[in-house]
């Protein structure tokens, strides 16, 4: 299942790594290792942050992916899931079921 691995680096962090010259080569060991499908990298609420698209077998994966983060850098990390086009077309027929019931619900139907 792919998810959204958004890696918040606090401030202080970052900047000591910075400052060691550490901060690159580390994202790049750790992304060499976890191999995401895509990585970006931007600002986001006044910290650096990572942006990935992963795929994960199943849940139990989720820890090895925010470890090295969370090691690296006392990084603050969240996982969306995330569907394709063809993961919405699948899904298509759940979600009218549920627009039904909802809207039964809602008019009393």
């Amino acid at each position: 299942m792919r998810f959204l691995l958004k890696v918040h680096i606090p401030v202080e962090a970052g900047n000591q790594a910075v400052l060691e010259g550490r901060l690159v080569k580390t994202i790049q060991k750790i992304l060499e290792a976890q191999r995401p499908e895509e990585a970006y990298f931007t600002a986001d609420s006044g910290e650096r942050t990572g942006l990935l698209i992963v795929n994960l077998e199943n849940a139990s994966k989720i820890p090895a992916m925010a470890e090295p983060w969370f090691l690296a850098f006392k990084a603050a990390i969240d996982f969306q899931p995330l569907m394709t086009l063809e993961d919405l077309q699948k899904a298509a027929p759940d979600i009218t079921t549920s627009a039904k019931i909802c809207a039964q619900e809602l008019v009393g139907v």
